[in-house]
Formats: C-alpha cells, structure tokens, sequence
C-alpha cells in the first residue's frame, strides 16, 4: 500500500453518502453530485479509498454504443470503510474535551 490513509473533509464528504445505505452501489458521478466535490478531486479520492479497502468498485455491464452514454463506474462501501468513516464522523462531531464515556 505504501501511502498513508488520511482522512479529511474531502475524503469524509465522499464516503459519507455510502452511509446512507450501507449496501447501495452509487454510481461515481452520483458521489460527485453528492459530495459536492469536481471529478479531479472526487475520483483520485475514490480510488485511494479503494486501494486501502474501504470502497470496492465495479464497471457497469453493457455496450456504450447501445446505451447512448459511457460505461458508469458503481462504487460500494466495505465493512472496514463503514467502521472507520463512522468513527471519524462520530469524533468530528464529538465536542472537544468530552470523553466518549462522559456522554
């Protein structure tokens, strides 16, 4: 792997749509639109996440020249990435000084 897995706002505005629904594939222009993020920014993201685990990816099936458009590419959150985007949203969201036991 080699590279470090940060997680930044970025990083977080992509996988926070998988969230939703844990078992949904979403298609990558779809994380795009959600997360607000440009293609150069949302798919390198993507495909880091992919490569630590946390997103597993599939090309559509079917012919370009039939459907009238380009193959789509459907991303899907793994276990791993569910646990570990929900621990650093939980933490984003704790307020700072409070221990979790304290809540």
């Amino acid at each position: 792997m080699g590279e470090e897995l940060r997680l930044t706002g970025q990083t977080l505005k992509i996988l926070r749509p998988f969230l939703d629904n844990l078992r949904a594939e979403i298609a990558g222009v779809e994380v795009m639109r959600a997360s607000g993020l440009a293609s150069g920014t949302a798919y390198p993201i993507m495909l880091r996440l992919e490569r630590h685990g946390l997103l597993t990816s599939r090309w559509e099936e079917g012919d370009p020249a039939e459907m009238k458009r380009p193959r789509r590419r459907y991303y899907a959150i793994t276990p791993r990435g569910a646990a570990i985007a929900r621990g650093a949203l939980d933490e984003l969201a704790m307020p700072q000084g409070v221990l979790p036991e304290a809540i």
